[in-house]
């Protein structure tokens, strides 16, 4: 049985990391749809990497939380198992998962944009905003996807693939707003998986999921383990 896991800001936003569209996402009244673009950056690197420093100084101190920790007991228990995450801050990797697809990046990943080197940089605070690389000195950006900017074409590939081929697909607190992502529990429904949603609030996929929990995501995780040793899987 092929498990594919979808996870959205719901899932860490239960580690105190705030989520992107909410108001605990502002930074000194800054929408972060602004910040978040390869146009920002141009006009401003400094402006744009405070609000990153600022941003992985929270991530920094979060811990997993239960959903985090349940997702990386699943990756032991099915081993025909994906996780695909929009999450940037790595807390799935922390809670132990290692079959990750990251679809958006890694807010601890930052790439040269001289050299192309891309590198794991976990300085809280940074010394110099903005930072430097490493090798050639050239101005370095996170290595995260922004907004007007493709996914990662590995990750989305392996996404699809694996959407179009599961049993089951578990999409835990995503908005289902954002594509190509919220595209993917979809592919999954065509090809007949059984698409089970965790989300405290109705989302545009609630009404192709076959199960849907009302529940925070670490509530919810522990209700969808047992339902699927009951299913079987």
């Amino acid at each position: 049985m092929r498990v594919v896991i979808l996870t959205g800001a719901g899932v860490s936003a239960e580690s105190g990391v705030p989520t992107f569209r909410g108001p605990s996402g502002l930074w000194r009244g800054f929408d972060p749809s602004k910040l978040a673009t390869p146009q920002a950056f141009q006009e401003n690197p400094k402006l744009v990497w405070e609000w990153y420093d600022w941003r992985r100084s929270i991530i920094a101190k979060a811990e997993p939380n239960k959903a985090h920790l349940i997702i990386a007991q699943m990756e032991e228990l099915f081993k025909d198992f994906i996780l695909i995450t929009q999450n940037v801050d790595g807390l799935h990797q922390k809670a132990g998962s290692r079959k990750v697809v990251e679809l958006h990046g890694n807010i601890w990943m930052v790439r040269c944009l001289s050299c192309g080197d891309l590198y794991e940089d976990r300085r809280v605070p940074l010394p110099e905003i903005p930072p430097h690389c490493r090798r050639c000195k050239g101005l370095v950006r996170p290595n995260v996807v922004w907004f007007g900017e493709a996914l990662p074409e590995d990750a989305l590939r392996t996404a699809i693939d694996w959407s179009q081929s599961c049993d089951v697909m578990v999409v835990v607190g995503t908005s289902g707003v954002v594509y190509p992502a919220a595209h993917l529990p979809y592919l999954a429904a065509q090809r007949g998986a059984t698409v089970i949603e965790v989300n405290p609030e109705p989302t545009p996929i609630s009404s192709l999921a076959h199960i849907t929990v009302r529940k925070p995501a670490s509530e919810g995780m522990v209700e969808v383990l047992e339902k699927l040793k009951k299913m079987g899987i």
